[in-house]
């Protein structure tokens, strides 16, 4: 028997009532390196837009690659642990299990496990994979210590060097070890914009190939609720639990959070992929509207942090480029004495919804996220 429950903590404030532990999956520190390539596809639907890039893109000192640039979200390891770690034992006052998935990375919580308050941490990473024409990412939790490096090399290098077949074999072995949890994450989301069918056929090619070795389908915080409920029935269709997912870029906890009566981490990911239960926990902020969070995060991320390690307090201190003549990347703050005007006007306009009474209209005028229920749940028997 497969269960999938999903509960509002806004309607219902007794839901932690019953369990010992919130878990926080997929979130994202400053070790994350965020493509800047939805830029040029973004601009490309308006001619306007298209114009000033490219006259932009011709000023710039260097060649612009948005395929190779990026961006990196504000927060440390240490303090991406302490946002989700807080918003579990203070505001539901359960025990907390924090794991952090930055894209192809492994830095922070191999820099956390050195510190002795989380030296228990898993060791994860989110997974770019690309796959029949586009590119999936998997939530790749719990990796063991001992083998930690020599698996992230291996799925970087397929990440780099694409091979379906070599993509089975990876996901199958990851599958072999009892203590790892993978993840589908936001599986219907179409980053690649191939359109509906598109991504929908590169969907079914991805689950006939590898659906046996997933544990489960991922309810993204940072999707709407039509596209998380259509994720469940997803999963039910697949016959797998679906789990939460953070997917926190800025400063605030993440929106979804999963509960669980195991005492640790490995004893979760056993009452996913053994039992196959799964409760996933919506935190007041998922109601908001999404255009408004969306908002919050970007205002995160060009926000200047004062206390912030020097080199990484303004935002052209966490963008990075290519070097011309030279290996590696530097942050933008190397390429100019200023950020050119247009880009301070654009985020001059940005930071107006900053203000609480912006907020407040905004949140007034749009709608925000309706689940249908206040305690949804799944249930369905294996057919295997």
């Amino acid at each position: 028997m497969f269960q999938s429950s999903v509960t509002c903590f806004g309607k219902q404030v007794s839901a932690c009532e019953n369990y010992r532990a919130g878990v926080s999956l997929h979130s994202h520190t400053h070790h994350s390196k965020e493509s800047l390539r939805f830029i040029p596809q973004f601009a490309e639907k308006y001619p306007l837009l298209r114009w000033a890039l490219a006259r932009q893109c011709s000023r710039a000192p260097v060649p612009v690659n948005f395929e190779r640039a990026y961006w990196t979200p504000p927060l440390s390891a240490e303090m991406s642990l302490e946002v989700e770690r807080n918003q579990i034992e203070k505001t539901l006052g359960l025990k907390s299990f924090v794991s952090l998935t930055d894209h192809d990375s492994i830095e922070a919580p191999t820099i956390l496990r050195a510190l002795p308050e989380s030296k228990d941490i898993p060791i994860a990473l989110e997974w770019s994979v690309p796959f029949a024409g586009t590119v999936f990412h998997l939530g790749v939790h719990n990796l063991p210590e001992a083998d930690a490096s020599s698996i992230y090399a291996d799925l970087t290098s397929y990440t780099q060097s694409p091979c379906e077949q070599r993509f089975v074999e990876l996901v199958a072995a990851l599958d072999a070890i009892p203590d790892v949890l993978i993840v589908f994450n936001h599986p219907l989301w179409d980053l690649s914009e191939l359109g509906q069918a598109g991504h929908e056929q590169a969907i079914n090619l991805f689950m006939k190939a590898s659906g046996r070795f997933l544990h489960a389908l991922e309810i993204n915080a940072t999707r709407g609720w039509c596209e998380n409920d259509k994720v469940r029935d997803m999963a039910s269709r697949w016959q797998l639990p679906s789990i939460s997912g953070g997917d926190r870029h800025g400063c605030d906890p993440s929106s979804a959070l999963n509960l669980t009566n195991a005492e640790t981490f490995p004893e979760f990911i056993r009452e996913i992929r053994t039992e196959q239960r799964s409760h996933v926990l919506l935190m007041p902020q998922y109601a908001e509207p999404r255009c408004v969070r969306i908002a919050q995060m970007l205002l995160d991320v060009v926000r200047e942090y004062p206390g912030h390690p020097v080199g990484t307090r303004r935002w052209d201190n966490r963008v990075f480029h290519p070097a011309r003549y030279t290996d590696g990347d530097w942050p933008l703050s190397t390429w100019w004495k200023a950020p050119p005007k247009f880009i301070d006007l654009i985020f001059s306009a940005l930071r107006v919804l900053d203000n609480a009474t912006v907020q407040r209209a905004l949140k007034q005028a749009m709608p925000g996220e309706v689940v249908d229920h206040v305690v949804t749940d799944v249930s369905y028997e294996a057919t295997t």
